[in-house]
């Protein structure tokens, strides 16, 4: 113990000089001003480089230090091997040979922490597993994998799980924690799967999908760290509240560069935040929303009826614009296959070019019958009149007006069309509404199917642009009259700045730096190209937010995680079959991908549950298999001995409330999962929880549906009319705890939940 606690006091020694010496460069490169453009450049490149090592340092500046790796003894056997300690991230010494003092638990050679066994020792002969609390070791616990060595540290672990289970068995804080120190060889075989393809993570609760996908994330960022930290890593959670559960895990392993987003914030500028019936969200998500999408941008795109002309006011006399001109520009503009707005200047102009035709055609008449005596800059000249006229410009906004997504989409939610009646009255909704999630793919196909013209925008910054380089050339000129006078009677051999730097790039010096991180720029970027994804509940994506995904990441490069028994489910509207989410999202994984990969990507599955006790896993299986007799649950690791129990109440909110009050742990957390319907009831009687805010996961007691529940975990659990629950929201709700579950019901269980509470093993 004493020899490791100097180890790692001379580790964080090392950190707070690496620290400090970080503090310092950024300070002075901020303040060091001055000093010419290469300066400026250096400068940029240091603060960058030294503020990203400090929000690193920053982040895992607790239990830095996690394992060691004793290797065996060399041919001779004369000697032990060296030792290795492994960490969160990599820290060296400050020398010539820039000695690694802790080694990364991302590099090759601390692979064999992490797969090494007695029957394939992969070169150790011991283990270490260091617990600390803050900069103070406080337990070893010793694996010995070479068992022709007999030395002994007093620390030996027989069952090498102790480290393990103290993690399962710990209280939860309402933000899950990384897994860096007990990562199984399963869990680290699909954390380092290279990084090209789709990689499919199927597993059941508890087995730690989503910890084994955070840490692939960092663990690509740590293999691929030029790539991925220019083009960034996007996470896709289920919802805000999950983000914040898992908002702390990759700052814990020293990656800060990533951006985490939910469905609803992956528009640009927009946080969808409004909610709808699951039905609603469900045909929002059907793949024939975006062919009514492109019928509906094919709408507004009008011409005038045949024999109704639009008359345009002139001041050379009213202009007629009639079916077959605007008809035939229209058919112009569609066969640029440009989308709408981009589309627009083609239809504009043949209109302006036809309606100069017909104004030349009446100035330029000979009242004799001669030929038109306008000649060609007479006709462009009139052509800029009729480019410049409001008149003109309103018509062609009548006609093909220019339109945003946030609008359109608005637009077409006030008044569905091109899909069944049914739909078309689930989707109805007034303009102004909040925007929900699943509005969130509809905007994306919206603004691929608008386009935007930024030609304008585009030709002000270049004009911009050519100013700050006529602005430099005459810097430049100054400074070469300034030499040939001072010099004018001799040869200089100095340097001079147009020597240097040419009017151009020192231009481009002086333009604003943008110094957002690849994550903030890509944020802000609706076409940004992510170096690679990460999908958490993949089984419930819809198809179009398959669509907007897949357009993140045109080299598909993605690692999707899901359980397909807790598929979201949605209920019909009157006799209608229940379609959408559920039924899209129980589609198999190659029905989901085939169109965009084919067969290129890999599937992988975890069967252990760490996280559920398995008396109340029996319990959730036994709910499934009534549906589903094959289902195959995950095998839990452990058993606490605490059964589940179950009460029936004709007070809900009452009984909740006592149950609560004695099942609130001083350490940990206590969910109450319960129908979105019975919140405001419940919320009244449970103390500091208001129904209907988003959950702060922090509290030990919190309020939620099974589906705000879902990804995360509980110390305690208690779920409110469980008989009411579909099926896999059900399952959900009962695979949330560590510790113990209860029920609280009003009525007679469901059978399946009766029979498989009197048979749960004690």
């Amino acid at each position: 113990m004493r020899q490791e606690q100097q180890f790692v006091d001379r580790l964080y020694a090392r950190v707070d000089a690496l620290r400090g010496e970080a503090e310092r460069s950024v300070d002075g490169a901020l303040t060091d001003v001055g000093k010419g453009l290469q300066a400026r450049l250096e400068r940029d490149v240091l603060v960058a480089e030294r503020s990203g090592l400090l929000a690193a340092l920053n982040a895992v500046d607790g239990s830095l230090c996690f394992g060691r790796v004793d290797l065996a003894a060399g041919e001779d056997g004369s000697t032990p091997g060296p030792s290795h300690h492994i960490g969160r991230i990599g820290i060296r010494e400050d020398d010539e040979e820039h000695t690694p003092i802790l080694i990364d638990w991302r590099a090759p050679v601390a692979r064999p922490f992490y797969l090494a066994t007695g029957h394939t020792p992969m070169g150790l002969r011991r283990r270490r597993h260091l617990t600390t609390e803050g900069r103070t070791v406080t337990a070893l616990h010793d694996e010995i994998l070479d068992l022709g060595d007999h030395t002994r540290t007093g620390h030996e672990d027989p069952t090498g799980d102790a480290v393990l289970l103290a993690a399962l068995d710990s209280a939860r804080t309402g933000r899950m924690g990384d897994i860096v120190r007990t990562i199984q060889a399963d869990q680290d075989r699909i954390i380092r799967a290279p990084h090209r393809g789709v990689l499919v993570v199927e597993g059941g609760p508890g087995t730690g999908k989503t910890a084994v996908a955070l840490h692939r994330a960092a663990y690509l960022l740590y293999e691929h760290r030029e790539l991925l930290a220019r083009r960034a890593v996007l996470i896709v959670g289920p919802n805000p509240a999950f983000l914040g559960y898992i908002g702390e895990v990759l700052p814990s392993l020293g990656e800060t560069g990533v951006l985490l987003a939910s469905l609803g914030e992956l528009f640009p500028g927009l946080r969808a935040r409004g909610t709808e019936s699951p039905y609603t969200a469900a045909v929002k998500g059907r793949t024939e929303m975006a062919e009514a999408l492109a019928l509906a941008v094919r709408d507004r795109q009008h011409i005038p009826e045949p024999g109704q002309p639009l008359v345009i006011a002139h001041e050379d006399g009213d202009l007629i614009l009639d079916w077959e001109t605007a008809y035939e520009a229209r058919q112009a503009a569609r066969d640029t296959l440009l989308p709408h707005n981009l589309a627009r200047p083609h239809f504009a102009f043949r209109i302006i070019d036809s309606l100069t035709d017909q104004l030349v055609e009446r100035i330029g008449a000979d009242p004799y019958g001669g030929p038109n005596f306008l000649g060609l800059d007479d006709r462009a000249q009139l052509g800029k009149g009729i480019a410049a006229s409001a008149e003109v410009h309103a018509a062609i906004d009548e006609l093909w007006p220019e339109l945003s997504p946030r609008q359109f989409v608005s637009d077409f939610l006030a008044d569905p069309v091109y899909l069944p009646e049914q739909d078309t009255e689930a989707l109805r909704r007034a303009p102004g509404s909040p925007w929900t999630p699943a509005d969130v793919p509809l905007l994306d196909e919206a603004a691929e199917l608008l386009g935007h013209d930024d030609s304008a925008a585009l030709a002000a910054a270049e004009a911009e642009r050519q100013e700050r380089i006529a602005y430099a050339q005459g810097v430049l000129e100054l400074s070469r009259g300034s030499e040939s006078y001072e010099f004018e009677d001799e040869e200089s051999e100095l340097l001079s700045a147009h020597d240097i730097i040419d009017a151009e790039r020192m231009a481009e010096r002086h333009e604003e730096d943008d110094h957002r991180s690849a994550a903030e720029r890509a944020a802000a970027d609706r076409t940004w190209a992510f170096g690679h994804i990460i999908v958490d509940e993949a089984q419930d994506l819809s198809p179009m937010a398959w669509r907007l995904l897949m357009r993140r990441c045109p080299t598909r490069s993605m690692t999707l995680v899901g359980d397909p028994a807790q598929t979201a489910e949605t209920t019909g509207a009157g006799a209608a079959p229940p379609r959408g989410a559920a039924a899209e999202g129980a589609r198999t994984w190659q029905e989901i991908l085939e169109p965009y990969v084919g067969d290129r990507w890999e599937h992988t599955r975890l069967g252990v549950n760490y996280r559920t006790p398995a008396e109340i896993m029996a319990l959730a299986a036994a709910v499934l298999r009534a549906e589903h007799p094959a289902f195959e649950p995950p095998v839990s690791v452990r058993a606490t001995g605490t059964r589940p129990w179950a009460k029936a109440s004709s007070d809900l909110a009452a009984t909740v409330a006592e149950a609560a009050a004695g099942e609130i742990p001083e350490e940990g957390r206590l969910a109450v999962i319960a129908p979105r319907a019975l919140h405001e009831e419940i919320a009244a009687r449970l103390p500091d929880v208001r129904a209907g805010e988003e959950p702060d996961l922090t509290r030990h007691l919190v309020l939620l549906d099974p589906r705000q529940a879902k990804g995360l975990e509980f110390d305690r659990v208690i779920v409110v009319e469980p008989g009411t629950l579909p099926t896999s929201d059900l399952y959900v709700a009962l695979t949330r705890a560590t510790q113990s579950l209860g029920l609280v019901h009003s009525g007679e269980l469901p059978e399946p939940l009766r029979a498989a509470l009197a048979e749960v093993p004690v």
